[in-house]
């Protein structure tokens, strides 16, 4: 009698452990087929490069999602314009992302509505704007951008000659730029000018001189604004004198007054930025997390031009001189 109940709980306790073990097995089969909310959730943190397909035309935009706490994903948007937007939610069900935020310089009331898929660790997905007009675009992880060893600086480049813009192309269809005297002079609002040359880490220093509530812009690879703007009086934030647009703030508002010439000296090695504003370092050392709105594009792993914006107000510069790492 007792052999046979002792057989009995030894059958009993393989089939519980057989019927253990299948359920396991058919549980982790369901989770590698359907995904978990957690391993996407995962897997979507981090920064992206997007590419927008507005209406024929490609648009770079880029987003940054983390993690808040222990379950709660949030993040930072950036559209074809404008400045980096706080993400409050970002969702994750059933492999779907999604997340909606509210317009900024649009003039609407509706909330621009984020949906994706990730595959093979590349986005697509849709955009519905505030103005309710629908977007494809494409999206991959931002590189690192990480240099292993300091730079070594090569020969500096003059960048604007005396006379003409040899060396230079605008964005737009009008150009309203001239240069006369060896000062690039933009009179009215119109189009963006940029360097022919693209470049990757450098050394840059530029002046430039603006009237009264003016505004304009040094971007760097084309893709990272500086702000230039009468902000005189004004206590510093990113978007204002001397910030990389939406995202750096500097440590002091280091501005003169309008009429007067000004100076940036902007170091970019990577994504590693110091700028020292009429002689007072205001940025040091910091990174710049993604692209600001109006960049050329999304690829920053690739080198880019030297843009200066133009679509603001008057703005002359002068004395443009880069010099590129070798």
């Amino acid at each position: 009698m007792k052999n046979r109940l002792l057989s009995a709980k030894k059958n009993s306790s393989i089939h519980f452990l057989l019927m253990a073990v299948l359920f396991i097995t058919i549980t982790s089969f369901k989770t590698i087929a359907s995904g978990t909310p957690e391993a996407n959730e995962k897997a979507v943190i981090g920064r992206w490069d997007l590419t927008v397909n507005m209406d024929g035309k490609e648009v770079p935009s880029w987003l940054e999602v983390k993690l808040s706490g222990v379950k709660t994903l949030v993040g930072y948007f950036v559209a074809d314009g404008g400045s980096a937007r706080p993400i409050a939610q970002v969702h994750v069900k059933e492999g779907k992302i999604s997340f909606s935020i509210p317009p900024q310089w649009e003039q609407s009331d509706k909330y621009m509505e984020f949906d994706a898929v990730l595959e093979k660790d590349k986005l697509t997905g849709t955009i519905t704007s505030s103005t309710g007009k629908l977007y494809t675009f494409t999206g991959e992880r931002a590189p690192l951008l990480k240099r292993t060893a300091a730079p070594e600086w090569g020969t500096p480049i003059q960048l604007l000659n005396e006379n003409n813009l040899d060396g230079w192309h605008v964005s737009g269809a009008t150009n309203q730029w001239v240069v006369v005297n060896g000062v690039l002079t933009s009179a009215k609002s119109g189009s963006n000018i940029m360097t022919d040359k693209k470049f990757d880490d450098f050394k840059l220093h530029i002046e430039f001189r603006y009237p009264e509530g003016s505004n304009s812009g040094v971007y760097l690879r084309g893709r990272y604004e500086v702000q230039v703007e009468d902000d005189k009086g004004l206590e510093p934030t990113s978007t204002y004198f001397g910030g990389v647009y939406g995202f750096l703030t500097p440590n002091e508002m280091a501005v003169k007054a309008p009429g007067e010439w000004q100076s940036f000296d902007i170091t970019l090695v990577g994504r590693r930025v110091s700028v020292v504003a009429n002689g007072k370092a205001i940025i040091t050392d910091q990174i710049i997390p993604g692209i600001t709105g109006g960049a050329l594009d999304s690829k920053e792993g690739e080198p880019g031009p030297i843009l200066l914006q133009g679509d603001h107000g008057p703005i002359e510069y002068r004395n443009i001189v880069l010099t590129p790492a070798k």
